[in-house]
């Protein structure tokens, strides 16, 4: 009996010491686990007594280039943006001083310009147009600066887009005397983003999602690339497959071949052309310029320095989704021949410049 009983108390104190180490070793892989991705679910981050917290890079930004030198790492005061927004304008200044970009960043305040800014009388508010940045939730806020709606929630997603019932005036309908005082007196604002991921967005949003109300750019100016720019478009089942970003490529970086289909192709072309066509840049002197990667911290600072902050929102921005994803632009131009990245490289080259943006060399070398 009494030996029974000490096997049973030695069997008792081996389980025990294995279900111990089962603990310590479960709980260090759960810690190991949950350190490397620097926090656990619901947010609590995970350290070891006495040490620094170091946050690991997140997994979708860990291929960006690094940050523009005029964005500060950490969430930046009132104050510290009213600077990045002083030198995003004097960089503008001086790229457009500069004489070799001249052909790439100088247009002349055509109507095609001033069909693009849209004006807001009653708060002295001038907006350019830059498709594919954004741009729906501007006019939005103006629509309300208008009176039109209370607030940029209410307003019909359908009538934000038609410039007959928005109640949105383009400059372009003023005389030269009225457009000339509100370009001397209005504050004056445009949003842009990482050209190339622009033009991604372009291609994505009217060749290949093709919303229904805008079958033109299958049917009409898809053929059209396809027939000029791919070398095998007699190939029916090539044709049948739509444009290719390929194709889109070589239509864009073709600067003299293309003028001609773009008389053609009419007003459509905003979705892709250069910021200095839409808003020219250089010839008229804009008050701010945001930027989409950095919209949380450029919305409110726009809507102060227009002074309309107390006035109307800036709709509620989803995380993420403004940041520049450089995975997403390897993958698309993975296919394109560097002549063809090169070429249409030196047609936005001034857009990148103007406003700050690294030339990207990942994909030109």
């Amino acid at each position: 009996m009494g030996e029974a009983m000490r096997h049973h108390w030695l069997l008792l104190g081996a389980c025990g010491w294995v279900l111990l180490i089962l603990m310590f070793v479960s709980k260090f892989i759960t810690f190991r686990a949950v350190d490397d991705y620097g926090e656990r679910v619901g947010g609590q981050s995970w350290t070891v007594p006495g040490t620094k917290v170091v946050k690991p890079i997140p997994v979708s930004s860990q291929k960006r280039d690094p940050k523009p030198s005029d964005q500060p790492s950490a969430v930046p005061t009132a104050a510290e943006w009213q600077t990045v927004s002083e030198r995003r304008v004097e960089l503008l200044s001086s790229v457009c001083k500069n004489n070799s970009l001249r052909n790439l960043t100088h247009v002349s305040i055509s109507k095609f310009v001033l069909d693009r800014i849209f004006v807001c009388d009653k708060h002295k508010i001038l907006f350019c147009q830059t498709p594919k940045v954004g741009n729906t939730q501007w006019k939005k806020v103006l629509i309300v600066l208008n009176g039109a709606f209370p607030t940029v929630e209410e307003i019909p997603e359908n009538l934000v887009h038609d410039h007959e019932k928005n109640g949105l005036p383009r400059l372009s309908l003023l005389t030269p005397q009225e457009i000339t005082h509100r370009l001397n007196t209005y504050f004056k604002f445009f949003i842009v983003r990482d050209p190339f991921e622009r033009l991604i967005s372009a291609f994505k949003d009217k060749f290949v999602k093709n919303p229904r109300f805008e079958p033109w750019y299958k049917h009409d100016i898809a053929p059209a690339i396809i027939r000029k720019y791919r070398k095998s478009h007699r190939d029916s089942n090539l044709s049948a497959s739509g444009l290719h970003f390929e194709d889109f490529v070589r239509y864009l970086g073709d600067v003299e071949g293309r003028r001609r289909m773009d008389r053609q192709f009419g007003e459509h072309i905003i979705h892709w052309v250069t910021y200095a066509d839409l808003c020219a840049p250089c010839e008229i002197h804009y008050s701010a310029v945001g930027h989409h990667e950095t919209l949380e911290h450029d919305a409110p600072y726009i809507l102060k320095a227009a002074g309309i902050d107390q006035l109307v929102s800036y709709p509620a921005i989803p995380p993420g989704i403004t940041r520049y994803n450089r995975t997403k632009v390897e993958q698309y131009f993975s296919g394109i021949s560097k002549r063809d990245i090169r070429r249409l490289y030196a047609r936005y080259q001034g857009d990148f410049q103007l406003f700050g943006y690294p030339s990207p060399d990942f994909l030109l070398n």
